[in-house]
């Protein structure tokens, strides 16, 4: 395997969606969903693509993977273009997407693989066995003969990944591969991406769990509205806040207002808040937290401050910041 062969190239590529007011409710007005991005990914490198809902994540892919056409740009997988060689490039490339779509519920899991196989052109004398082993590879060879309508979702996620390594992909595009996985799942599916890795096979995901790109990317593009703001290692997002510290405030209530307050403090790069179980938890992204602390302590008045500490960046307040408006 050659890990310095380019497998993925894109360059400028963008992707407008033309007005659609009685789909999409923009008062007729054009959507610009990716803005000019560039990167390659290597021949067995696993790369992430990370940003919130709407961030241009899933049109990538489907670009990249031959089911939209760009709108300017250009894009190579495999040496080929996906718009213009989608036939040839389909049988060496596969696509994993969360959710519920992409199965014959009606079907058994055996048989959905079965009929995929038969989409791909598995040779018979290969068929059996490729779809035993993929069974066996995802834990569903106890349910391999029930329907589909009777899988769990999490069973149903295991059988979209088996889906995909149907046609032996050399890129496989996952996009939010765990979503509705249970913990114990989840992690034997982590270990499966890594191992197809390990094994040569190129990987391009999404995903909004940071621990998951933190623990699997070899590199990330982090992309907000439609424009990519860094690409690293998680190493290296990490490295980009190195210089900063984090305020973590819990408290019985913030308010949105409060947090917006909090953004505009001087030396706040990112804010970011959730709510927990009966209380508020905030984390600011800041330069100096020393002299920052009494100034939040006193905006914060009267919400029942239950802990003020300083923390140390992760990958998800590097993400947080590059992201931010501010």
């Amino acid at each position: 395997m050659n890990e310095n062969e380019i497998v993925i190239s894109v360059k400028d590529l963008v992707k407008v969606y033309p007005a659609a007011t009685h789909l999409l409710g923009d008062g007729g007005k054009e959507k610009l969903a990716v803005d000019r991005i560039s990167f390659d990914i290597h021949r067995g490198e696993i790369f992430g693509m990370l940003g919130p809902n709407g961030a241009g994540k899933t049109t990538t892919i489907k670009m990249l993977s031959t089911l939209l056409i760009p709108t300017s740009g250009t894009a190579t997988v495999l040496g080929m273009d996906p718009s213009k060689d989608s036939m040839k490039l389909r049988s060496r490339i596969n696509l994993v997407s969360g959710g519920e779509r992409g199965l014959y519920f009606r079907l058994t899991g055996r048989q959905n693989l079965d009929f995929f196989s038969d989409m791909y052109q598995v040779p018979r004398e290969k068929k059996k066995k490729r779809v035993q082993d993929l069974l066996d590879l995802v834990g569903l060879t106890d349910s391999a003969d029930i329907r589909v309508e009777n899988y769990s979702r999490g069973m149903k996620q295991r059988l979209h990944l088996a889906r995909g390594l149907v046609n032996e992909p050399e890129v496989l595009f996952l996009d939010e591969p765990t979503l509705g996985l249970d913990p114990e799942i989840a992690r034997e599916t982590r270990a499966l991406i890594k191992k197809l890795s390990r094994e040569g096979m190129t990987i391009m995901l999404t995903t909004h769990y940071m621990f998951e790109a933190d623990e699997l990317c070899d590199r990330l593009a982090i992309i907000s509205n439609g424009v990519i703001k860094g690409i690293g290692s998680p190493y290296s997002m990490k490295d980009a806040v190195r210089n900063d510290t984090i305020i973590e405030v819990e408290a019985g209530e913030i308010t949105q207002s409060q947090k917006e307050q909090m953004k505009a403090l001087p030396g706040v790069s990112a804010v970011s808040l959730e709510s927990l179980e009966g209380r508020m938890m905030a984390r600011m992204v800041v330069m100096d937290a020393a002299t920052l602390i009494p100034t939040v302590a006193s905006l914060l008045e009267g919400q029942r401050i239950i802990s003020i500490k300083v923390d140390q960046p992760t990958l998800e307040d590097a993400y947080l910041k590059m992201v931010s408006d501010k």
